[in-house]
């Protein structure tokens, strides 16, 4: 008789799940079975190395939208799913070992203030579901620059810089096949030959402002490796070959977008960081200021090709308190009026809710009993992020984000000075992103499309570069 041996059912708990995955993915369609297979092995790596999830993040920023689920007002894509992740793997991490410790940043305290800011904005709120998708924004934000300041240190720190470049580069080429390429919807055609890049922002508005969150860093560091032929480093020359090619292509991309406010936030950040890298580059910039000022004064702009001196100077006529009610409106001045009409919609809310505003993220439910007439689309912010904030968090809201970011121009520099050599090109180059940022958003609102998540992880980076960092990474 034989004897049989007792069986342990737990032991038999992963092969039956392995064996139910194989088969459902064996039925199931090749192109869901692949995203299934994907989405395991991203889900274990993540859990196992959070900071991989970061990795993926900045991909996700420019590229998640392709792929996105509505929920309502709230839009649900690779990008936010990452960040999710990320944060649950990091405190599933802290949990495990019984001990959830944090390191608190210079940008901690100001964050949480613009939040509370915001928060407090919800008990005057027309829609709350459009509220909490503003606020969850902001969450994220906190979330992924606490996770880069106690997690990375200045070896991720690289090769997300790095990554960070290969991403810019990646949608600078899209953008460049859109122009040539005609690619695009026809109100996007210029001159009847080209085609306003895009990328996969469906905007060039955004797309422009994407690029000008990254090309500053590929310009910056490029200059510090020009530096670094002086030394015995001998891989200053292919790195000057990667940040050449990004500053390239991402140059001319951001050219292709046709966007004013893209084009003017990035000669901000080149005016700024080439006056911050020293006392005799600042004082060679200020000469060349007075003198392309004086080219200016003496009609140098008609040297200039007239398509883009237009471009410039088309929204003057309008600044001289013109009723935008009564201007005709013409294929020319379409999108300066547009714009004008939702500037004056967000100052209208801000004057009837001064102190709280109408509700934070409520620009877009409540703008019909604000719209001028013949301006019934929203478009979903004022095209001024400083007037969103006021309309849509009054006062409160408008100096709280205001303190937020003299703490982070703060930050920056601080960043700057502490900083040589490669570092401090980082440190420069996400200057140059912050004062890029500061402009385009009179023009625009660059917080959307994940964009945040992207200068959430710059913040950070500026903490780990820093080396009077009171975080200690052993991999440093």
């Amino acid at each position: 008789m034989v004897s049989l041996q007792r069986v342990d059912a737990r032991s038999l708990i992963g092969p039956a799940v392995i064996l139910t995955v194989g088969l459902a993915i064996a039925l199931l369609p090749l192109n869901l079975a692949a995203v299934i297979v994907l989405g395991s092995i991203t889900f274990t790596a993540v859990l196992i190395r959070p900071e991989y999830g970061l990795y993926l993040l900045i991909f996700a920023v420019p590229w998640g939208s392709v792929r996105e689920i509505h929920l309502g007002a709230m839009t649900v894509g690779v990008t936010e799913a990452l960040v999710g992740l990320v944060l649950a793997a990091w405190l599933a991490k802290m949990v495990a070992v019984r001990e959830i410790k944090t390191v608190h940043p210079p940008l901690l305290l100001p964050l949480l203030i613009f939040l509370g800011a915001i928060l407090l904005s919800l008990t005057v709120t027309l829609s709350l579901q459009y509220s909490l998708k503003e606020v969850l924004k902001w969450l994220e934000v906190l979330g992924i620059y606490l996770f880069v300041v106690n997690v990375i240190g200045r070896r991720e720190a690289k090769a997300i810089v790095l990554l960070i470049l290969l991403a810019g580069i990646s949608q600078a080429l899209l953008g460049i096949y859109q122009f040539f390429g005609l690619v695009g919807p026809e109100w996007f055609l210029l001159f009847d030959r080209f085609m306003r890049a895009h990328g996969t922002f469906e905007q060039p508005n955004p797309y422009g402002g994407y690029l000008g969150l990254t090309l500053p860093l590929a310009y910056s560091l490029l200059l510090a490796s020009f530096k670094m032929q002086d030394t015995s480093n001998a891989r200053w020359l292919p790195a000057s070959l990667v940040y050449g090619v990004a500053c390239a292509v991402m140059a001319a991309a951001l050219i292709m977008t046709w966007s004013r406010g893209a084009w003017l936030g990035f000669i901000a950040a080149f005016i700024v960081m080439n006056v911050v890298r020293s006392r005799r580059a600042a004082a060679l910039f200020a000469l060349v200021l007075i003198l392309l000022s004086f080219a200016i004064v003496m009609g140098g702009l008609q040297l200039l090709p007239e398509p883009v001196t237009q471009r410039f100077l088309d929204f003057l006529p309008f600044l001289e308190g013109v009723d935008i009610r009564r201007v005709e409106v013409t294929p020319a001045n379409f999108a300066v009026i547009e714009r004008l009409a939702h500037w004056q919609a967000g100052w209208d809310m801000f004057s009837e809710h001064p102190w709280l505003g109408v509700g934070i993220g409520n620009y877009e439910p409540v703008y019909p009993a604000y719209a001028l007439p013949r301006w019934d689309e929203p478009l979903g912010h004022a095209h001024n992020y400083y007037l969103n904030i006021a309309a849509e968090a009054g006062l409160v809201g408008l100096s709280a984000y205001l303190i937020l970011w003299v703490a982070v121009f703060w930050q920056a520099w601080q960043a700057v000075r502490r900083t040589t050599g490669y570092w401090q090109g980082v440190a420069v180059g996400i200057l140059g992103v912050l004062t890029h940022l500061a402009v385009h958003n009179f023009f625009d609102n660059l917080y959307v499309h994940g964009m945040y998540v992207h200068i959430a992880i710059l913040l950070g980076l500026l903490f780990v570069v820093a080396p009077t960092s009171q975080l200690s990474n052993t991999n440093q």
